[in-house]
């Protein structure tokens, strides 16, 4: 594994993203071309040392290592479409589904390029630091080649061969955020009609989320059993505790959306069978697609 940090690395797409990149790599020492269809967007970077190439094709023939950061998938499609690829490797950090960054995989093998998937768990100012974990998919091979140049942008990970596991880590993290920010707010929201404020409650809610996330890895291994017996609780225990969240809500005037949710999902499981088993019993529900869900609800009885 070469551990030089001359390699020649080019960035295409100079958003704040894009541009905090080719800085990372300019800081790392590495000769960096960039390009953008907007060619001031890379003054400060030209200013620091990064060459402009003039064309998206001169900028890949440039580097050993090129990493494209741009709106969409269909910005690189249509940027990648017109130059010649073959030889080259490629790191895809644009944000996209799985899907099209297996199809991308599949394109540049056709056309002789090499082919990673990425996606940046981290801000752009925290790019460069230990703080930015990017996450890669794609041959192992291709990762190990060029480790250590990437590791210039912060830590860097690989989840495997399937070029769309990062784009899946990639949601399945803003899943976890969103609904962890969502469960904060609606709580702030209840106590605010007591006059909490949110600042007060915020210490508190960090420590549920603490002792909540230690849970998950016991009950991963449920769900890879698929075996959950209720060493905790039940899920029809559960199931009247959001029930008491719901009137809780009701009566303070506070949205009850997400705790229904959740609620009826607890009572499809418990219907078909699995009150007495523990919470992570609802993954069953979570793999069910919706439409399917309101198909068997209005399907009647024979």
């Amino acid at each position: 594994m070469d551990n030089d940090t001359d390699i020649p690395v080019t960035v295409i797409g100079l958003g704040l993203m894009g541009q905090a990149l080719a800085g990372a790599f300019l800081k790392a020492g590495h000769p960096t071309t960039v390009w953008n269809r907007t060619t001031s967007k890379a003054e400060r970077l030209v200013a620091e040392g990064a060459r402009l190439a003039p064309t998206a094709g001169d900028a890949l023939q440039a580097g050993s290592l090129t990493i494209i950061c741009l709106t969409d998938h269909q910005a690189v499609q249509e940027v990648l479409d017109a130059t010649e690829v073959d030889g080259t490797t490629l790191v895809n950090l644009t944000s996209g589904s799985s899907a099209q960054a297996r199809e991308a995989a599949r394109w540049a093998e056709r056309r002789g390029a090499r082919y990673l998937d990425g996606a940046i768990m981290a801000v752009p100012p925290a790019i460069g630091t230990a703080e930015a974990v990017i996450l890669h998919s794609g041959p192992r091979p291709v990762f190990d080649a060029h480790e250590p140049a990437l590791g210039a942008l912060g830590t860097v990970v690989h989840l495997g061969g399937d070029p769309g596991l990062a784009s899946l880590y990639d949601v399945a993290g803003l899943a976890m955020m969103w609904n962890v920010l969502n469960a904060w707010l609606h709580g702030t929201a209840l106590l605010g009609t007591a006059g909490v404020d949110a600042a007060t409650y915020a210490p508190f809610a960090q420590q549920i989320a603490t002792v909540v996330a230690g849970w998950l890895p016991g009950y991963a291994e449920q769900i890879d059993r698929g075996a959950y017996p209720a060493e905790v609780s039940a899920l029809e225990t559960d199931a009247r505790a959001m029930a008491h969240l719901v009137e809780e809500s009701e009566a303070a005037g506070v949205d009850t959306g997400l705790p229904k949710l959740i609620k009826a999902m607890a009572d499809r499981s418990i219907a078909a069978g699995h009150g007495a088993e523990q919470y992570p019993v609802l993954i069953d529900e979570f793999r069910t697609p919706t439409h399917k869900k309101i198909n068997d609800r209005d399907t009647p009885e024979p």
